[in-house]
């Protein structure tokens, strides 16, 4: 019911380029206060623009700055997305992000709780326990409270973002292209894994990183088709983000920060880095998941078809937004 909900909008195929383009015009206008902000410290410092590469351009700006911009991006890319589905779908913001009547806040924060407790326990035992030769101290109170407003502010709108256009309007689009589910489930987590490709981490780690990526993308595709919507993909992915942006940095990641912890290890990718997030602790996640939210019907929501509902006004049936009646 995720999927067909775009049967209500304008679905054809050759909208969801053009608004894919929207989104992405919209991006590249709100990069320009970076560019201009980057052209002005060279000028200024007598540099060389021809010669700028990510390395420099964290040496002439401070990272809560930087962050700053690079985020200021997502949140036009948001208008962007607005325009494109209300203009050129005809379509809700609602409609886009899931099958019920409103987001369930619920779900957001369940999701975002659950991942985030998790995620800085693993942080945190590994600093304390594990490998604390890994890890110096990097907290510093002034630059830190401007970091922890900043993220709050606008990490969330960054994941968001990411988690509307490939886990709802592109997963509607390809969706409405192909009438199944899980030719959008692969499409939009391979699109979202090749995206992250220019990723300092990549260029560290190597182009196997990539399983990591498209994996995580298949994890959060699987979420919001089980669970008829994006909640759970929008908490886990801010969550993911944010604690990272404020627990751990290091000098060869996209987010460099006044972080807590930095992590001054050598860069290396073992065989379990990406065995053990893909292949166990996903799962695992996924069958919990499960549990708290009674999900049924795997085959179904996962590789069914994507049928028009019989009526354009139908409501949910209790707690199962794949059951509708007309009204």
């Amino acid at each position: 019911m995720f999927i067909a909900q775009a049967f209500k909008a304008k679905h054809d195929f050759w909208r969801y380029l053009v608004g894919s383009l929207i989104i992405f015009a919209a991006a590249l206008v709100g990069q320009a206060p970076l560019t201009l902000a980057v052209i002005y410290r060279v000028w200024q410092d007598g540099g060389d623009l021809m010669n700028m590469n990510e390395g420099t351009i964290y040496s002439i700006l401070d990272s809560n700055m930087l962050l700053f911009l690079l985020l200021l991006s997502f949140a036009v890319g948001f208008i962007g997305l607005f325009l494109a589905v209300k203009y050129v779908h005809n379509q809700t913001m609602t409609a886009v992000a899931t099958s019920r009547p409103k987001l369930d806040w619920k779900r957001i924060w369940f999701a975002f709780l659950f991942w985030g407790i998790i995620s800085s326990s693993l942080v945190l035992v590994d600093y304390f326990y594990l490998n604390p030769e890994a890890y110096v101290l990097n907290f510093e109170p002034q630059r830190f409270l401007i970091l922890f407003v900043i993220a709050v502010a606008l990490v969330p709108i960054q994941t968001s973002l990411e988690e509307y256009v490939f886990r709802g309007y592109l997963m509607q689009g390809f969706g409405m292209l192909a009438k199944n589910k899980w030719f959008p489930l692969l499409m939009t987590s391979v699109i979202f894994g090749t995206l992250h490709i220019a990723n300092p981490e990549v260029g560290k780690l190597g182009y196997s990183l990539m399983v990591y990526y498209i994996g995580t993308g298949l994890f959060l595709g699987i979420l919001t088709l089980m669970d008829e919507g994006t909640e759970l993909a929008l908490g886990f992915h801010a969550a993911n983000n944010l604690f990272t942006a404020l627990l751990v940095t290091s000098d060869w990641t996209a987010f460099q920060t006044h972080s807590i912890l930095k992590d001054i290890a050598e860069p290396k990718l073992e065989f379990m880095d990406l065995v053990l997030p893909v292949f166990i602790i996903f799962p695992i996640l996924l069958f919990i998941f499960s549990k708290v939210y009674k999900w049924t019907n795997w085959k179904e929501k996962l590789f069914g078809k994507v049928h028009e509902p019989p009526n354009e006004d139908y409501k949910i049936i209790g707690n199962n937004p794949t059951e509708y009646n007309s009204l």
